[in-house]
């Protein structure tokens, strides 16, 4: 019998930015070794715009996407993996998760909370996507091997 895909929940506030983003990346550089969900506190009505904008410059389609509740995740038989992307997920989310085995936290700056020119702000959201990528490869490549990360072609 094969050994289930270690699963993943990726969390933050509103679902349309950080943690999407860092699904995404962890479905695509993790290839079928990973079973990832992402959802939010308080979820928004969709992905935001410059997130997929930004994903997509990357390779990566966000555009299907849409935030979704955590609650639903609260009876999951078993996430092996909760990442916290934001302090407020951090704060709402419950301290005693049952299923949860291990929890990480890996606080990005929340580039939707950015005032300013239209260049600048979608500069923050490609170095909030920058950060979210490496610090994905990181954690990929510190798992055993048989989770280490194979690139694909197309990701940059």
């Amino acid at each position: 019998m094969l050994e289930p895909k270690p699963r993943v929940l990726v969390l933050c506030t509103g679902n349309s930015c950080r943690s999407q983003m860092a699904a995404a990346y962890l479905r695509s550089l993790s290839g079928d070794r990973l079973e990832v969900s992402s959802a939010g506190t308080e979820p928004a009505a969709s992905v935001h715009p410059l997130a997929v904008e930004v994903m997509a410059e990357d390779g990566l389609d966000l555009a299907s996407y849409r935030p979704q509740d955590y609650r639903p995740f609260l009876t999951a038989e078993r996430i092996d993996y909760l990442i916290v992307v934001c302090d407020g997920a951090a704060r709402a989310c419950p301290a005693s998760w049952p299923g949860v085995e291990n929890r990480l936290s890996w606080p990005f700056e929340d580039p939707a909370a950015f005032v300013g020119p239209p260049a600048e702000t979608i500069d923050r959201f490609r170095r909030v996507r920058d950060e979210i990528k490496e610090r994905t490869l990181r954690w990929l490549a510190s798992m055993d091997e048989t989770l280490s990360p194979r690139v694909p072609a197309q990701v940059s």
